[in-house]
């Protein structure tokens, strides 16, 4: 894990285009940032996606500032304004099954058919969640960032993602002891 003053140093050799910089800076934030263009995009696009999210953050590397939630929440309210120019570009969904893999390390068959099947609920209950709902949730699990980045993503104060993160999850909960 990169500490706080580790990332700053890594940013500011970004900023001076140090390519080492920006290929910590992709290695770190590259699985976090497919994982939720994968959750907003076909499969086909979220590398490209995330390409042009690094693009972009490279050309607009002088105007990043410290303030408010940081490097990482800046670079995924740029995904995020990739995903939505590809929505408003072509109306493509990604598919409600699109949810990632919640259970592993099964050992026998039996384990396997019963984590299947809970996955299976898990999927269903979180595509019928609302739009808001699912972001938020795949920011803070998926994107690993905190209320404040969340918020700062969004729009939002840290305390009405963490509210809204608690309603999302309650909802979520409900779906899944609904009786089918």
């Amino acid at each position: 894990m990169i500490r706080d003053h580790e990332l700053r140093a890594i940013v500011d050799r970004a900023r001076a285009f140090d390519p080492d910089a920006w290929e910590a800076l992709y290695r770190r934030l590259y699985p976090r940032l497919h994982a939720y263009a994968n959750r907003r995009l076909p499969p086909t696009e979220c590398e490209d996606a995330v390409s042009e999210t690094f693009t972009r953050a490279m050309d607009a590397i002088d105007r990043f500032r410290w303030r408010g939630a940081g490097f990482d929440a800046w670079v995924f309210g740029i995904l995020r304004n990739v995903v939505y120019e590809r929505y408003r570009s072509r109306p493509v969904q990604t598919s409600p099954d699109a949810v990632p893999e919640l259970v592993s390390g099964e050992s026998g068959p039996l384990e396997r058919l019963v984590a299947h099947e809970e996955t299976a609920d898990v999927r269903a209950a979180f595509a019928r969640l609302g739009p808001e709902d699912r972001e938020v949730l795949e920011l803070r699990v998926l994107g690993d960032l905190d209320a404040k980045a969340v918020g700062s993503v969004l729009g939002k104060r840290p305390g009405a993602v963490r509210m809204a993160q608690q309603r999302a999850l309650q909802r979520l909960g409900d779906l899944l002891t609904e009786p089918s």
